[in-house]
Formats: structure tokens, C-alpha cells, sequence
């Protein structure tokens, strides 16, 4: 009908030249107008053996169940997941075979079926090493979403910048006025909570102020500090409600700046200083970043800035404290 060959017909529906063939305007109009006059669609199967691929991601989860509320912490990541594939002509596969082991979920089991897809994206506090070393030296395609250290290689990942962020918050409490701030919170373990630590130290360094850090709340009140940072929302909470409970008033004898979303769902109606995670941000660039790394390879490692959120809880220190 378009009057060309088979492998000119297959290079337009493929989209892409072979080597030095170069399919005139003309020509691609003809047999895409061919095309929609027959009403033909590539047998996916076939496509599929050419291409190796199964259009289909996977995503796998450490937590226990896959989060079903838009309260819930790995909601938005997974809104911005499937917005993104469904935009790639993609199917989305959740694993959900997986085998709690000891105390956490582990992708390889008996009953694994990661390769069934094309490659993966990993959500979770923290992922297991074990796993993320098996799947670089197995070869199989995935991106973590959240920054990952070395597991026996480089690691691809989309991770929320946390240091510049906790930096602009240390700054922002210095400009009123704070001199002596503490860091509620482990500061490791995760490699997101050592990120938040740092871009705290970093911030005390700059500005030359005195910051402490705390494991935990004790002793909090009896430091001097004038401003807490709450690794955690349940801390900057119990930390408010503490300070209440002394007679202290939030903000104005003692600020909160809260780091972060919350992993597990916090009842509370206060308006924290704070950032934002570009959580929906993230899912969708761990998409494309996976897209990516099946096209044409590689260790894309990325950081998203976070978005600083005034709040109601920082606020100039209190001359009579």
C-alpha cells in the first residue's frame, strides 16, 4: 500500500533509522497513512523478543503492606510511580510474594519473581545491602528510590536532597536570632537521617553557632537550647507537647523545626517550620531514571531539592529566656 519495503515499514513503527537508511518525510507519511487505513498494531509479542523487553516495572516494597491511604508516607511515591509509567506505555507490577525474613522483607526467595520485570524500583527506609549486592552482581535493572551507600558498587538512585536543605533551616534560625540549637534524632543508621545530621553540622559550622545532638528528647530542656531539630515528626510532636506541659510556649520560648514527612501516619495539628520531600517528584524521576539505565545503561544517581516550608514553630528567640 505505502509501496516500500517490509524493513522500511519496520523502521518507521520502530521509530529509528538503520545505519546509513534515512527515511525521507514522504515516505514516513505513506506508511503511517497505511497504517492507520489497515488499523495495524505490531504484535507485542514479537516486539517484545526484539526488543527484550516486557514493558513491564516492578516496584518492591520494604515495608509490610503497600501503602492504600494518601496519609500514608510511600503514597505519594507511588502516585508519581504510576503516573510516570502509564505515561511510558508501561505495565506496573507490585511484588507481593516476598517473605518476611527475621524482621524485614527480602526480595530473593524461593518464590521470587523479580525478573519477571524488566527492572525494578525499591522503596523503604532502609534496604537490605545483601539484596541491593545481589541485584548489581546479577545484573538486574532497578533504581532505589532514596539515596543508597555503596553495595559492593554504586548504587542508582533518586534521593531527596536533604544537607542544603537542614542548612537553609540552621540559617534561617540564626537570622532570628538562635545561638544554641540541638538535633533531636540518631543521625544514622538510614543514610537519609546521617544527611539530615550533616546538613545540621554543616549549618552550625557555617554560621559559628553552638549545636548539640541529642539520641533522644532527655535533657532537651535542660540544655538551653533555643530551637530543636526533630529528625523525626512523632519527636517534634513529643517535644511540643513536653514543652507545654513545662509551662513553655511553642514557638516563642522554644522553636521546632521538623526535618521531614512521617514514615508512619502522626495525629497532630500543628503547623511545623520545616521541608517538604518531593516525594511524588521522586517516584516519577526514579521512572525515567530506570528507563534510562534498561536503554543504555549506566549508575544514574540523582538528589531532588526540598521545598523549605515556613510553618508556625520558628520564630525569633525570646529576650527574657
Amino acid at each position: 500500500m505505502a509501496g516500500v519495503s517490509q524493513t522500511t515499514v519496520s523502521l518507521v513503527l520502530n521509530g529509528r533509522a538503520e545505519g546509513e537508511v534515512r527515511i525521507s518525510p514522504e515516505t514516513r507519511d505513506r506508511v503511517l497513512q497505511a497504517i492507520r487505513e489497515t488499523g495495524y498494531v505490531a504484535d507485542p509479542a514479537a516486539r517484545r523478543l526484539v526488543e527484550r523487553r516486557n514493558r513491564i516495572y516492578g516496584v518492591f516494597t520494604y515495608e509490610a503492606v503497600f501503602p492504600a491511604e494518601s496519609a500514608d508516607f510511600y503514597y505519594p511515591f507511588l502516585v508519581g510511580i504510576e503516573e510516570c509509567v502509564e505515561e511510558a506505555g508501561c505495565d506496573l507490577l507490585l511484588f507481593t510474594s516476598a517473605k518476611v525474613q527475621g524482621e524485614r522483607r527480602r526480595i530473593f526467595s524461593a518464590e521470587s519473581r523479580i525478573r519477571l520485570a524488566d527492572g525494578c524500583v525499591l522503596l523503604g527506609r532502609t534496604i537490605d545491602r545483601e539484596d541491593l549486592s545481589r541485584l548489581l552482581s546479577e545484573g538486574i535493572p532497578f533504581v532505589s528510590v532514596g539515596r543508597r551507600d555503596d553495595a559492593g558498587g554504586p548504587v542508582p538512585y533518586v534521593g531527596a536532597d536533604y544537607p542544603p536543605a537542614v542548612r537553609a533551616l540552621v540559617e534561617r534560625a540564626v537570622a532570628l536570632g538562635h545561638r544554641r540549637m540541638a538535633y533531636v534524632g540518631a543521625g544514622e543508621g538510614a543514610e537519609s537521617y546521617a544527611d539530615r545530621l550533616r546538613g545540621f553540622t554543616e549549618g552550625v559550622a557555617v554560621t559559628g553557632v553552638e549545636g548539640l545532638r541529642l539520641a533522644t528528647a532527655d535533657g532537651l530542656f535542660d540544655c538551653g537550647a533555643t530551637v530543636v531539630f526533630a529528625e523525626k515528626l512523632a519527636d517534634g510532636v513529643a517535644i511540643a507537647e513536653a514543652a507545654r506541659a513545662r509551662g513553655l510556649d511553642v514557638p516563642r520560648e522554644l522553636s521546632i523545626v521538623e526535618l521531614g514527612a512521617p514514615t508512619r501516619p502522626v495525629s497532630t495539628d500543628i503547623d511545623f517550620a520545616g521541608f517538604r520531600i518531593p516525594r511524588r517528584e521522586m517516584g516519577r524521576r526514579a521512572v525515567e531514571l530506570l528507563t534510562q539505565v534498561l536503554e543504555r545503561g549506566g549508575v544514574p544517581q540523582e538528589l531532588l531539592a526540598c521545598e523549605l516550608v515556613e510553618g508556625s514553630t520558628l520564630a525569633p528567640v525570646h529576650e527574657e529566656r
